[in-house]
């Protein structure tokens, strides 16, 4: 598998939010929150309890990284237990383990998990934020949602609460087939045709060419992608 990563603070925010892990076969990606320095404690934490869960398994699936993302959320909430200063914070979580033709994943927040395929990119995973609901409800569109005072109000995080849902599923994949990882900073600047002519370019590396145009853009927030070539 080929393996394209990146992340950047953006042109506005102070503080780099975001955290990224990528293997061979595991990838990850994380958008903390909380304000100050605790966001980006919480994806951090994330990524440290995540890569030492899994260091010692024979076998990993869906289940296996859905185990890895609630051990997490007890490490973030003892982390504010200890620390009070720290209520409030969490992350999301989106993640992925490649084991020879089949991706499984993980995910709980509004981080995404596409697949592109035939030079179409479909969403995997489902937002779990606000303006999501709205959209499934046929409320706004997914262009309103975009200018939603509440766009970045998110219903799922890792680190927030005792018990977390965590969506779960797995894809088989073909020959030439991507996965995409991101946070919400990077698709709040680039629309979906953007990206399909960004991730159908052989040329180039999708990654770097998505946080430049997201700059260009003036990004407000962490702007994170991993992309990874199945062949």
């Amino acid at each position: 598998m080929r393996i394209f990563k990146g992340t950047n603070i953006g042109s506005v925010r102070k503080n780099n939010e975001d955290a990224l892990f990528a293997t061979q076969n595991l990838f990850l990606v994380a958008d903390g929150m909380g304000g100050c320095v605790a966001g980006e404690i919480a994806s951090s934490l994330l990524v440290e309890t995540v890569k030492n869960y899994l260091n010692n398994k024979k076998h990993i699936d869906e289940l296996i990284l859905k185990d890895s993302i609630i051990s997490a959320n007890a490490a973030i909430l003892n982390k504010v237990k200890k620390n009070p200063e720290y209520h409030g914070m969490g992350t999301t979580a989106t993640m992925v383990y490649v084991d020879g033709n089949i991706a499984y994943y993980a995910h709980i927040g509004d981080s995404r998990l596409y697949l592109f395929r035939d030079n179409a990119l479909k969403q995997v995973t489902e937002d779990h934020s606000y303006v999501a609901a709205l959209i499934k409800k046929g409320e706004i569109t997914e262009e309103e949602a975009l200018l939603h005072p509440k766009k970045n109000f998110i219903l799922r995080a890792v680190g927030v609460e005792q018990n977390i849902e965590v969506d779960t599923g797995k894809i088989s994949l073909l020959v030439g087939d991507k996965l995409f990882l991101t946070t919400d900073g990077l698709t709040n600047c680039i629309g979906k045709e953007k990206l399909e002519e960004i991730l159908s370019n052989d040329d180039i590396n999708p990654v770097d060419t998505m946080i430049k145009y997201a700059l260009d853009s003036v990004a407000k927030d962490n702007i994170t992608a991993i992309v990874t070539i199945y062949d």
